[in-house]
């Protein structure tokens, strides 16, 4: 602003919220995916453009929220068993090994150090699971089996990102051993097991006996309140444990799919309201995160490199061994073009990057507008070419039901 003015957390709050369901809305008028209707708004409203919302801590704080509340929606979909199938961990193991050879040696060939270019390797790893799970929402795919692997295959890559991520970090540094390597690994795995035994097996039934209670039936909302307790309950736990937040929060989902209530309001029904407002949010952020006019020439030209290797990676990384494993040609496909969102992960690892200053502003920017690209790539590649049919079939069916 002019005068020098930050704007207030009120003003911020309300234009972020105004923004992020306007690009819900056009996004469903002009029949698009809402990742790119409000990714693109949030282009325009941020400092590319018009500069009335920039990417604070409040704005980034909101936008986690709203990726926690849209994986515990997701999970409502998944039961545990279709995230314990070997094929996910092989695909999601040959999905992380190509994409950081991949991005090391392209950026060691545009001259940047090794130290840089393990930082960018790290970068192409990761997979936005938040993403990609809701464009299969939208085009009412989350059923299909490609779908649940690509799900259960972007848990395993989230996880293991991150893993990547620890030991990038100790490299750098110097501090890289085998053995923190394996407390780390079998911290998380064990953390992510007991939830989800205590939400199948514990949690689950507890909402059960809840909703058969007087104060359920006297109050209906309470339920669905004490759902969301947990669910960010588990969030929280996770991210103390070192995963995503998302990751738990996803657990929670998960635990609570298929609960029959009698007496209290339908939980996800519920989540679907919180989800349409914070998830939007946190897809509005991510193009209010981008300031295009700070891209120079050789900072597009290894912007357009980096991206196309991105998604060529995760195509081939996920893609091939799909196909290896019995998948169609179709959903082998889909599999490789639904890992390749970077999203949030890897802007979290060009930020630790950029702190531990091993990365500089350039390629900070390059790794922001990578992932901005590959997450509106994925969501045209699949309404637009590979399930071009099923979305008119899915739309169809919605107009249907009004």
């Amino acid at each position: 602003m002019s005068t020098g003015v930050v704007p207030g957390i009120e003003l911020q709050m309300t234009l972020l919220l105004f923004f992020a369901l306007a690009g819900y809305l056009l996004a469903s008028k002009i029949n698009q995916s809402a990742v790119v209707g409000e990714i693109l708004l949030g282009l325009v409203v941020g400092p590319s453009v018009l500069g009335l919302i920039t990417y604070t801590e409040f704005v980034q704080a909101i936008a986690a929220l709203g990726a926690v509340i849209l994986m515990f929606v997701i999970g409502f979909e998944f039961k545990i068993e279709d995230l314990t199938n070997v094929k996910y961990g092989i695909i999601g193991l040959i999905g992380i090994i190509v994409p950081w050879i991949g991005g090391y040696f392209v950026s060691l060939a545009f001259g940047f150090s090794p130290e840089s270019a393990l930082f960018i390797g790290t970068a192409l790893t990761a997979t936005s699971i938040a993403i990609t799970a809701n464009v299969l929402k939208e085009m009412c795919l989350l059923d299909a089996e490609f779908s649940k692997a690509i799900i259960g295959t972007a848990v395993i890559d989230d996880i293991l990102s991150l893993l990547a991520l620890s030991i990038t970090a100790d490299v750098a540094s110097g501090t890289f051993s085998f053995g923190g390597l394996a407390f780390i690994i079998a911290k998380q795995i064990g953390f992510l097991v007991l939830i989800a035994l205590i939400g199948v097996f514990f949690i689950s039934k507890m909402i059960v006996r809840m909703d058969e209670s007087p104060i359920s039936k006297k109050y209906p909302e309470f339920v669905f309140i004490f759902a969301v307790m947990i669910a960010f309950l588990f969030a929280a736990l996770a991210e103390f444990i070192g995963i995503s937040a998302i990751i738990g929060a996803f657990i929670a989902g998960v635990s609570f799919n298929g609960i029959n209530l009698k007496h209290s309001h339908d939980i996800s029904e519920g989540a679907d309201y919180l989800y349409i407002i914070f998830a939007s949010v946190f897809f509005v952020s991510l193009g209010i995160l981008v300031d295009l006019s700070a891209l120079t020439g050789p900072v597009l030209i290894f912007i357009a490199v980096i991206t196309v290797i991105a998604i060529i990676s995760k195509v081939v990384g996920c893609g091939i061994p799909a196909r290896l494993l019995g998948y169609s040609n179709r959903d082998s496909l889909a599999i490789g073009f639904g890992m390749s969102p970077r999203g949030e992960v890897a802007m979290i690892v060009a930020l630790m990057g950029l702190n531990l200053s091993l990365i500089g502003q350039d390629i900070y920017a390059s790794i922001v507008v990578m992932s901005i690209l590959t997450t509106v790539i994925t969501p045209i590649a699949f309404r637009n070419w590979l399930f071009k049919k099923e979305v008119k079939a899915c739309i169809a069916g919605e107009q249907g039901m009004q």
